[in-house]
C-alpha cells in the first residue's frame, strides 16, 4: 500500500462517496477503484466503482485518505498522478474527475501512424478532402447526429484517416456508413485517394458495437 496519495477527493466529492459506499454491501471490504478506461474527444475517460481491496487480477496500487481505500490499477498511474475527484453540482450534479494530465497525440489518434499524424492537415490533398467532408459529406449524416473529421492524411500513400463522431461513434451501421458513403465519395472527388481508414473508438460511442 502506497502512503502517497495519486488521486485526492475533496471533502464534497468525499462525503459522496463514502455515504454511497455505507449503503454497499460488505462496504468494510471494498475500496474505491479509479482506472483510466479509454480516451475519448475530450480526453481521458474514466472508470469509477466500489471493488474488493484483495484479490486482483492485475496489479494495483492501494492507498488510504481518511479510512477509504483507493485502487489505481498500474497502467493508469502516471495518468492519474495529481488527479483531483471532486463533486459537481452543476447540472445534475456528479463526481468529476479533474485530471492535470492530457492523453499524448498518439492516445488521442490510435490507428494513425505518429509520423503521418506529425504533417498535420495542411496539404493541397488534406485541403481537398476537408472540403469534401464539409460540403458533401457530414450534411448528409447530420440528419442522425453524425459527423466525420479529418484526423490525418497521408499524401505518399494516398490514405485519409476519419473520426466519426456524435450518432456515428458505436452505431452499427457506421461500418456502411464508412465504406458506402465517406469513403465512397472521397475516393469520388479526390482520385488520388486508395484508401479511408476509421480510427473512431466505437467502443466508447453512445450504441457501441465490437468485433467478434
Amino acid at each position: 500500500m502506497s502512503n502517497e496519495p495519486l488521486v485526492t477527493l475533496t471533502p464534497s466529492a468525499m462525503d459522496v462517496v463514502v455515504s454511497t459506499l455505507a449503503a454497499e454491501e460488505n462496504s468494510s471490504g471494498l475500496g474505491l477503484w479509479i482506472e483510466v478506461a479509454g480516451v475519448g474527444p475530450r480526453g481521458y475517460q474514466y472508470d469509477l466503482f466500489f471493488q474488493d481491496v484483495e484479490g486482483h487480477d492485475e496489479d494495483v496500487v492501494t492507498y488510504e485518505i481518511d479510512g477509504l481505500t483507493i485502487i489505481i490499477p498500474t497502467g493508469s498511474v502516471e495518468r492519474l498522478t495529481g488527479a483531483r475527484l471532486d463533486f459537481s453540482e452543476d447540472g445534475t450534479g456528479g463526481l468529476v474527475l479533474v485530471n492535470p494530465n492530457q492523453p499524448t497525440a498518439e492516445e488521442m489518434n490510435p490507428g494513425v501512424p505518429a509520423e503521418v499524424f506529425a504533417r498535420g492537415i495542411e496539404s493541397a490533398l488534406a485541403k481537398r478532402a476537408l472540403t469534401v467532408l464539409e460540403a458533401s459529406i457530414n450534411p448528409s449524416i447530420s440528419s442522425h447526429g453524425g459527423r466525420a473529421d479529418l484526423v490525418a492524411l497521408d499524401d505518399e500513400k494516398g490514405v485519409a484517416y476519419v473520426r466519426l463522431s456524435g450518432g456515428c461513434q458505436g452505431c452499427a451501421m457506421s461500418r456502411m456508413t464508412l465504406s458506402q458513403g465517406i469513403e465512397k465519395t472521397l475516393k469520388e472527388e479526390i482520385p488520388e485517394l486508395v484508401g479511408v481508414v476509421d480510427v473512431t473508438d466505437h467502443a466508447s460511442g453512445q450504441n457501441p458495437f465490437y468485433d467478434q
